[in-house]
C-alpha cells in the first residue's frame, strides 16, 4: 500500500531556528497485510509541540526523548481510526491514540501501544485528546497539583508565561479552578492578551513586547507572585522570579525561549536571580508529566468534565494537510499561534 509520510530532511543545528524545509514529504509503502497483534490505522490528527525541537538534534539533551533520524519518518502524538485489526482489544472503527504516532497517512502499529478513545468525553472533538484532554492538559493539571502547591482560600496569585500557548492557556484556567484567587498571563500580542482575559478568564494579561514588564507585574500583582507556571525561561522568567514571594513555587514546564540554544535543561538562572530564588526558598524543580502516569486516567476524566461543563475553554490552531506539518511546526516555534497546534491529516 502506498502512503504519504513526512521525514526529517535536515537538522537546524543546536543553535539554529527550525524551518519548514527541515521536513520533507515523500511517498512510501506499507505491507498489504497485518500480523497478529497489529492494527492498520488511518491518521486523523497529529500534534505539533515545542518539545519536538529537541528531537531535531542528534542529542536531544534528554534521557526520555529519542532523536528523529534523518530521512526517517518523524513521530509524536497522534489520533487515528482503526481500518483493520488483528488485536483482541481493537475493532474496525475504533478511535485510537499514541504518543509515538508516525507522521504518515496510514500506518501499521502494535495494537498494544494504542489507547482507545471515547469521543463523547470531549463532545465529539477528537483532537482535544491531543491537547486539553491529552498530554498538554495533563501537563498543566499535574504540574499545578504536584509542583504548584495551590491551596483554595489562600489568596494566591499565579503568573503564567507563554500564556496563550497550548499549555499556558490551560494552566491559567486550571490554576483558577484549583483555587488561585488571581491569575495573570504573559503573551506576545494584544490579541492574545485580549483572548486570555475575555475568553479564558485570566484577571489580566501583559504583552511582553510592549512597555515595562516588571512595572506591569508590580501593578497587577501587588501582593507578589505565589505560583509561576514557566513555559518560556529567559528574561521574562527572570523578571517574574524577582517578584516572587517567600516560599513560593515555580512550575518548570518548558523553556521555549532557550530551545534553539545549546544550554542544559533546565537552563541555569543568572547569579542575581538564583540568589533571589535561594534566599526566598522558591522551589524550581524539573517537572516531567511522564513521571505521574499513574494519575493519568483520573486526571483526564477531570479535564473532560471541565470541558463538558464549559469551565475549561479550549483554543486550537488547526492546519489542514500532512504536507503542511513542517510549516505548522515553524509557525508554532515562532509563537504565532493561539492554543494547541494540530494538523488535520484526513477526515
Amino acid at each position: 500500500m502506498i502512503v504519504q509520510r513526512v521525514v526529517l530532511n535536515s537538522r537546524p543545528g543546536k543553535n539554529g531556528v527550525p524551518v519548514a524545509e527541515n521536513f520533507r514529504l515523500e511517498q512510501s509503502t506499507i505491507a498489504d497485510t497485518i500480523q497478529v497483534g497489529q492494527a492498520r490505522v488511518r491518521t486523523l490528527y497529529l500534534s505539533v509541540d515545542p518539545y519536538m525541537r529537541c528531537r531535531m538534534n542528534e542529542d536531544t539533551g534528554s534521557d526520555y526523548l529519542l532523536p528523529w533520524q534523518l530521512s526517517e519518518v518523524a513521530d509524536g502524538g497522534g489520533i487515528g481510526v482503526v481500518e483493520e485489526s488483528k488485536h483482541q482489544n481493537l475493532a474496525k472503527g475504533d478511535f485510537v491514540t499514541s504518543f509515538n504516532w508516525p507522521w504518515q497517512t496510514v500506518a501499521i502499529l502494535d495494537g498494544s501501544l494504542l489507547q482507545k478513545l471515547d469521543p463523547q468525553l470531549v463532545n465529539g472533538r477528537l483532537s482535544y485528546f491531543l491537547g486539553a484532554a491529552g498530554i498538554t492538559g495533563l501537563t498543566a493539571l499535574l504540574g499545578i497539583k504536584e509542583k504548584g502547591h495551590v491551596t483554595g482560600g489562600a489568596n494566591q496569585t499565579m503568573v503564567v508565561s507563554g500564556a496563550a500557548g497550548a499549555c499556558g492557556s490551560l494552566a491559567g484556567q486550571i490554576g483558577r479552578l484549583e483555587g488561585c484567587s488571581r491569575v495573570v498571563g504573559i503573551a506576545g500580542t494584544d490579541e492574545k492578551c485580549s483572548i486570555l482575559v475575555q475568553e479564558m478568564g485570566f484577571d489580566a494579561a501583559i504583552n511582553y513586547k510592549k512597555g515595562d514588564v516588571a512595572r506591569q507585574l508590580r501593578e497587577l500583582c501587588p501582593g507578589g507572585v505565589d505560583v509561576y507556571f514557566d513555559n518560556v525561561g529567559g528574561d521574562i522568567s527572570d523578571t517574574v522570579i524577582s517578584q516572587m514571594n517567600q516560599n513560593s513555587h515555580i512550575i518548570l514546564c518548558g523553556q521555549i525561549s532557550q530551545y534553539n540554544k545549546d544550554v542544559p535543561y533546565p537552563p541555569p538562572l543568572p547569579p542575581d536571580v538564583e540568589k533571589i530564588q535561594k534566599e526566598r526558598n522558591i522551589t524550581r524543580e524539573r517537572f516531567l508529566v511522564l513521571n505521574y502516569m499513574d494519575k493519568q486516567e483520573a486526571s483526564v476524566l477531570q479535564l473532560c468534565q471541565w470541558i463538558q461543563e464549559g469551565k475549561l475553554k479550549v483554543r486550537e490552531t488547526v492546519v489542514e494537510g500532512l504536507e503542511n506539518i513542517g510549516a505548522a511546526f515553524q509557525s508554532m516555534m515562532e509563537g504565532g499561534n493561539i492554543g494547541k497546534q494540530i494538523v488535520s491529516v484526513s477526515k
